[in-house]
């Protein structure tokens, strides 16, 4: 970055994203030797064995830690609620903030419950984005602003970061974004969201259909679709993303809102989610669909819609419970344990 310009641009970002850290693939095998001489049959843990590894390859250690989680949630207010997208207003975003802050949420409750600590990361709430029916919901530089604070969810002693977002309109905002990355209809995107009616259902689909008509060179350029269909907590999902891979820290994100941010990257280069993995299978119809298109089979399924990184809180203890087994199970040398003839 220059003097002049204390925030990268889309041109530096890209840069940015060609140089990357890759997976370390020595820490890789030697977790996967480790997985064959434990005193169990080979690939007997099944997935659990895959997402021990998986930790492995992006932490850059053989043998994994998760002692250290955070769920980062961020929370943004959306200019497309004006065309009715949603069953609750735009202040209900702030209050459920302060829920946050108070401890009253449901992702408070699950993080007590897996010992994760919880932050709460809002995107001047008092400002949505404009409503990106009539044009751009963000500039460049609101974007990469945003994109910036989400990388100070990442510091270098996480062991895992769960992404979560907090924000009424923004299942709007993620189909938008799923319509201009992936294609096919708006109506194969939009939910329900808040739990709106069919009536509002409808203006969804609408506004959806709208936002591709005003913003067309969203199409076929993912960070360009990023602001003009996005909002600030999806580019600071982004902007985190980015910064855990940096710090070769493993993500998971949450539902079908966040995964919709994470798919920014995915355009730009698939393996640029390969250390993310998707906590749940949101309800919302549009999930399975984006969960498809970048290949990524969830955890969970749960049947929840909530958001705020509760799917992604979730998954933690089946992160750990795979650690453990990895560096806590015995080798058949250890336990002198007859391997296989």
């Amino acid at each position: 970055m220059s003097e002049q310009n204390t925030l990268p641009s889309f041109t530096e970002i890209h840069s940015l994203l060609a140089a990357l850290p890759g997976p370390d693939q020595e820490a890789a095998a030697s977790a996967r030797a480790r997985q064959d001489r434990l005193t169990k049959p080979q690939g007997s843990l099944g997935r659990l064995e895959e997402l021990a590894t998986w930790m492995a390859t992006w932490q850059g250690r053989a043998i994994p830690e998760l002692r250290r989680s955070r769920v980062a949630v961020f929370a943004g207010n959306h200019g497309v609620t004006a065309q009715g997208v949603s069953a609750f207003p735009t202040a209900v975003t702030k209050q459920m903030v302060a829920n946050f802050q108070s401890g009253g949420a449901a992702v408070n409750q699950l993080c007590g419950v897996v010992d994760a600590e919880l932050r709460v990361y809002e995107l001047d709430l008092d400002h949505p984005t404009r409503d990106f029916t009539t044009g751009p919901a963000m500039e460049e530089e609101e974007c990469c602003r945003a994109m910036a604070y989400g990388m100070m969810a990442v510091d270098a002693n996480l062991h895992l970061l769960c992404l979560g977002e907090m924000g009424i309109g923004n299942t709007t905002s993620g189909s938008a974004l799923c319509l201009a990355l992936f294609g096919g209809e708006a109506a194969d995107w939009v939910g329900r969201g808040t739990g709106v009616d069919q009536a509002g259902l409808a203006r969804k689909v609408a506004a959806v259909e709208a936002g591709l008509a005003a913003n067309p060179e969203a199409a076929g350029n993912p960070l360009e679709a990023l602001r003009r269909l996005g909002g600030l907590e999806l580019a600071a999902i982004v902007g985190a993303v980015l910064a855990a891979r940096l710090a070769r820290t493993p993500v998971v994100l949450d539902g079908f809102t966040c995964t919709a941010a994470a798919a920014v990257l995915y355009k730009v280069n698939p393996s640029l989610l390969d250390h993310c993995v998707v906590g749940h299978h949101s309800v919302e119809p549009g999930h399975a669909r984006l969960l498809e298109c970048i290949g990524k089979k969830p955890l969970l399924d749960f049947n929840m819609r909530l958001g705020e990184g509760s799917g992604a809180a979730l998954a933690i203890p089946i992160l750990r419970s795979a650690v453990a087994c990895l560096s806590g199970m015995a080798t058949f040398e250890d336990a002198g344990v007859s391997d296989r003839d």
